[in-house]
């Protein structure tokens, strides 16, 4: 929890409070959803009222916010339990945070756990040993992949868009788009990245996989895990088909 809370120090030095000069507009509403997200990280769970007082918003803004936070999953609202007698009225609710708000303002620990992992069968394997691991976790996405695309035919271009949209189910973000010399398959969302960027393997098994279930050789343009906004695959015009082995060439744009 340590990067959690110096992400909450920075903004709690950014971000002041209702009544001394707090901003206002776009940047002020996610600055004090930021704000909401932190303390229900700390706390689990508070009523409207709780979070209200805590940061000094009045009922009706405190109310905005977590609208808005409801609307975009963020928070979960739920009855608050009562023990012993319940007096008149409906009880308050609590708001809560959903798995994914919880994911976004981690601090990578399952990343972490992946890369010490990856470490240790690199140090008692080698690196076939990581090529092999890599490899077998991206079967199974070719796998669902490729029988999204049954109906996408053998033209590449066209199997690139059915391919598109078989990662975006699995959360990848992906676009396909046709470009002067061929084809370019774009995921603007890694869920590895961070492993990635220090075992390259992963990138170049799930580069592998496009390669396979296109039909033909691609070349990896850039990738999230090395500093790029978007995994960027390019497919040429007029490709050999891909052979066994299925070659992939990496080629890196930011150098």
């Amino acid at each position: 929890m340590k990067k959690a809370a110096e992400v909450s120090a920075h903004r709690s030095a950014t971000v002041p409070v209702a009544g001394q000069g707090a901003p206002t507009g776009l940047g002020a509403d996610l600055s004090t959803r930021d704000r909401v997200t932190q303390l229900l990280l700390e706390q689990g769970a508070a009523t409207a009222a709780q979070l209200g007082s805590a940061l000094g918003l009045s009922p009706a803004a405190i109310r905005r916010h977590l609208d808005a936070m409801l609307a975009d999953g963020d928070v979960l609202a739920r009855e608050q339990a009562v023990r012993g007698h319940r007096g008149r009225g409906r009880p308050a609710k609590v708001f809560v945070l959903t798995e994914a708000a919880r994911v976004r303002c981690g601090t990578h620990h399952y990343d972490n756990m992946a890369t010490a992992a990856l470490r240790w069968i690199a140090r008692n394997g080698g690196s076939q040993a990581v090529e092999t691991f890599a490899a077998e976790q991206v079967s199974a996405l070719e796998a669902r992949c490729r029988a999204a695309m049954e109906d996408a035919g053998d033209d590449p271009l066209a199997r690139a868009e059915a391919l598109a949209g078989a990662l975006t189910a699995e959360g990848y973000a992906a676009s396909a788009s046709v470009i002067a010399s061929g084809g370019q398959l774009c995921q603007h969302h890694c869920p590895v990245a961070h492993v990635a960027a220090e075992f390259p393997q992963l990138c170049e098994a799930e580069t592998e996989v496009i390669s396979r279930l296109v039909g033909t050789h691609v070349q990896r343009l850039a990738t999230i895990a090395h500093g790029d906004g978007v995994c960027t695959t390019h497919i040429p015009t007029q490709p050999g088909r891909a052979q066994s082995g299925n070659t992939v060439t990496t080629v890196r744009t930011d150098r």
